[in-house]
């Protein structure tokens, strides 16, 4: 395993942040479809810019987990996704600056945390490893033909 500079590190943060925000009006968008509402608005907040930002760290992860079969490794995102789910939420909460709240969904756990959603933050975490391989696939080849 090589290391990652910190200047990557940000980098993938950054770009971290931006997808998850992107991947978060569209879920948004298209779960509006649940309650009839065809104008698709989707929605985020600031806050979720650093919290999809710790999926930079998805990429070091990998380096010592890409031998796991692909439904293990997406399972084992979705329970560091949740865990920074909670962590955050709950340190929000405690501000009332929670931009999420899932108590009204039966498998909430304090109301920051939806364990239906498993299989999308698998799908998430997923994202993030593919992204993020081919970032440090092409900074690679960059480095080589300098």
């Amino acid at each position: 395993m090589k290391f990652i500079s910190t200047k990557l590190l940000i980098k993938d943060f950054l770009i971290c942040g931006i997808t998850g925000w992107c991947m978060e009006i569209i879920f948004t968008s298209l779960g509006s479809l649940l309650t009839k509402d065809y104008t698709l608005t989707g929605h985020t907040s600031l806050w979720m810019f650093p919290i999809y930002g710790i999926a930079a760290f998805i990429f070091p992860l990998y380096q010592k987990i890409a031998y796991f079969p692909i439904w293990l490794r997406a399972s084992l995102y979705a329970v560091l996704i949740f865990a920074v789910e909670f962590i955050t939420g709950i340190l929000l909460k405690t501000f009332n600056l929670c931009p999420w709240n899932y108590e009204h969904a039966t498998w909430n756990l304090a109301g920051v945390i939806r364990l239906d959603y498993f299989f999308f933050w698998c799908i998430a975490g997923l994202v993030f490893e593919k992204l993020l391989c081919r970032l440090h696939t092409n900074e690679k080849i960059a480095a080589e033909t300098g």
